[in-house]
C-alpha cells in the first residue's frame, strides 16, 4: 500500500514547486531528477514518481532542505512571531466583547462552519466545471443548498463522480448531523488544548495532542508529514521543515476558528496562538493563513462589518506577504461588481496553476466570497464551493466568519437543522458533542484566556 503525501518519489515534485515559490534556484536539481526518469509534475493526489526512483528522491529532498534552509525566510516573509509581530498592522477598533453577545455568535460560528464544510463535502476534489454541471443539473445555480444525487441527471452523474468518501453523509437526502471532517477535528482539537492548557499551550503541546489524538489516517498533506516526522522523533520545532513541500499549503488555516472565538475582540492575542499551533507543520503563508483567520474569528464575535473582519485578520500578516496579496486580490474582484462567472475566470487566471490544497489560492477565494455584497450566509458558502479548489475548507471558514457576524439565532434552519445539533469524529471524548455544548465550553475556556489564565 503507498500512501499519499509521504513517498518521497512523490514529495520531490512538489518540493521543486515549494523552491521556486521561495525564490529558490534548484534548476539544476529539478534537471537531475528529470534525466532519471522523475516527472516533475506534480501528482493531483501526490502519486508522481516510480518507486525505483526512491533513493534518488531522497538524496535529492535532503539537498533542497539544505538549499532552503540555507536560504531560510525573507524580511518581506518572515516564519518568528516577534518578527511577523514588528510588522503588524493598527488593528480596526473593535467593540467590547459581551458575554451573552458573544455567545450566540460563536454558536453561529460553530455551526457555519460546519454547514459550510458540509456544503463542500461532496464536491471537493473536483474541477469548477464538474461543481457547476452538477448544481445546473439539481437546479442548484448559484449554490445556495446542499447538494442532492436527487434531479442531477445520469449524464452529469456519469461524468463527475462525487467525492465517494464523503457523500453518503454529506448529500442532502443523506445528512444526519455534522459527519467527521479534518476541518472539525481541529478546531475540536483546538478547543480540547486551550481547556487543557489554557494560556500556557505550546507547539509541543500541539504535536503530542495530534499523537495522542488524531489517528494517522485523519490527516493530510503537511499535517501528515509531520505526523511521520514527529514519530521520527524529529523536533517539534524542526518538522515542519523536514521533507514537508506542503509547508504553505492550507492545513494550518483550517485550524485556528476556535483559538479566534475565545479570544473575542483580540484578534492578536488570538493570532499569537494561531502561530503557536501552524509553527508545527507550516511556515510563511502557511503560518499566515492560520492567523489570518483566528484573528478574523476574533473579530467576527464582536464586529458589525465582513470588512472590520477582514481588515483585522489582514492587520496580524506581514503586509507585502504573497497571502495577503492573494486575499486582497479576492476582496478587489467582488468589490468591482464583476459578475460570478466572470469573476471565478480571474481567480482562475491568476492562481490556477497552484495546487488545489495550496493556502494562497484558497485565501484568494475566502477574500472574495467574504467580500460579496449583502453577506448573506447561502451565498457567501455557496460561492466559496463554487470556485473549486479545497471548496469544503474554504467554505468552512467562509462559513464560521459569517455564521459569527449573525449568531446561530440568526442562521437559516435550512442549513442548520439538518445538523441535528450533533458532531461525528474520531476525536476521544468528542464523539456525538452537541454544537452548542461546543459553543458553551469555547466561550468559557475564553473567559479564562482573556483573563490570563
Amino acid at each position: 500500500m503507498r500512501l499519499a503525501w509521504l513517498q518521497p518519489e512523490d514529495l520531490i515534485a512538489h518540493e521543486l514547486v515549494q523552491c521556486r515559490d521561495e525564490g529558490i534556484d534548484v534548476e539544476d536539481i529539478g534537471a537531475r531528477w528529470t534525466a532519471s526518469g522523475g516527472d516533475r509534475t506534480p501528482g493531483r493526489l501526490g502519486f508522481g514518481g516510480p518507486l525505483q526512483l526512491r533513493p534518488l528522491a531522497q538524496t535529492l529532498l535532503a539537498e533542497l532542505a539544505d538549499r532552503t534552509a540555507a536560504r531560510g525566510p525573507s524580511a518581506d516573509e518572515p516564519d518568528d512571531l516577534a518578527a511577523i509581530e514588528a510588522q503588524w498592522s493598527r488593528q480596526p477598533v473593535l467593540p467590547a466583547a459581551d458575554d451573552v453577545a458573544v455567545g450566540d455568535r460563536v454558536h453561529g460560528g460553530w455551526l457555519g462552519r460546519a454547514a459550510g464544510c458540509l456544503l463542500g463535502k461532496p464536491v471537493e476534489k473536483m474541477p469548477r466545471d464538474g461543481i457547476r454541471a452538477i448544481a445546473e443539473s439539481a437546479g442548484n445555480w448559484p449554490i445556495r443548498a446542499y447538494f442532492s444525487a436527487a434531479g442531477c441527471s445520469d449524464d452529469v452523474a456519469a461524468r463527475w463522480l462525487w467525492n465517494r468518501r464523503s457523500a453518503s453523509t454529506s448529500l442532502a437526502e443523506n445528512i444526519d448531523g455534522m459527519p467527521e471532517d479534518d476541518d472539525l477535528n481541529y478546531t475540536m482539537l483546538a478547543l480540547d488544548l486551550m481547556e487543557r492548557l489554557g494560556a500556557w499551550l505550546s507547539t509541543s503541546d500541539v504535536a503530542i495532542a495530534w499523537l495522542d489524538s488524531l489517528p494517522a489516517g485523519r490527516v493530510f498533506t503537511a499535517e501528515r508529514v509531520v505526523y511521520r516526522n514527529l514519530l521520527d522523533g524529529v523536533d517539534e520545532l524542526d518538522a515542519a521543515r523536514m521533507c514537508n513541500p506542503f509547508r504553505e499549503w492550507i492545513g494550518a488555516l483550517i485550524r485556528t476558528d476556535a483559538y479566534g472565538w475565545a479570544f473575542a475582540g483580540d484578534p492578536r492575542a488570538a493570532a499569537r496562538l494561531a502561530h503557536v499551533d501552524a509553527r508545527l507543520s507550516h511556515t510563511r503563508n502557511g503560518i499566515y493563513g492560520a492567523m489570518f483567520v483566528a484573528a478574523m474569528a476574533a473579530a467576527a464575535v464582536v464586529a458589525d462589518d465582513v470588512g472590520e473582519v477582514l481588515e483585522a485578520g489582514l492587520a496580524v500578516v506581514p503586509p507585502r506577504s504573497r497571502l495577503v496579496r492573494a486575499v486582497r486580490r479576492g476582496m478587489a474582484i467582488a468589490e468591482s461588481g464583476t459578475g460570478l462567472d466572470a469573476a471565478l475566470d480571474q481567480l482562475d487566471a491568476e492562481f490556477g496553476e497552484m495546487h488545489w490544497v495550496h493556502v494562497l489560492n484558497n485565501a484568494a477565494v475566502i477574500g472574495y466570497a467574504l467580500s460579496l455584497p449583502g453577506g448573506d450566509f447561502a451565498a457567501a458558502i455557496g460561492t466559496a464551493v463554487a470556485a473549486g479548489w479545497d471548496t469544503d475548507s474554504t467554505a468552512a471558514t467562509v462559513g464560521g466568519v459569517i455564521g459569527a457576524l449573525r449568531g446561530a439565532t440568526a442562521l437559516p434552519a435550512a442549513w442548520t437543522a439538518p445538523l441535528h445539533n450533533r458532531i461525528a469524529t474520531s476525536l476521544p471524548g468528542f464523539d456525538g458533542s452537541a454544537l452548542d455544548d461546543l459553543a458553551r465550553r469555547t466561550v468559557t475556556v475564553g473567559r479564562r484566556l482573556r483573563a490570563g489564565r
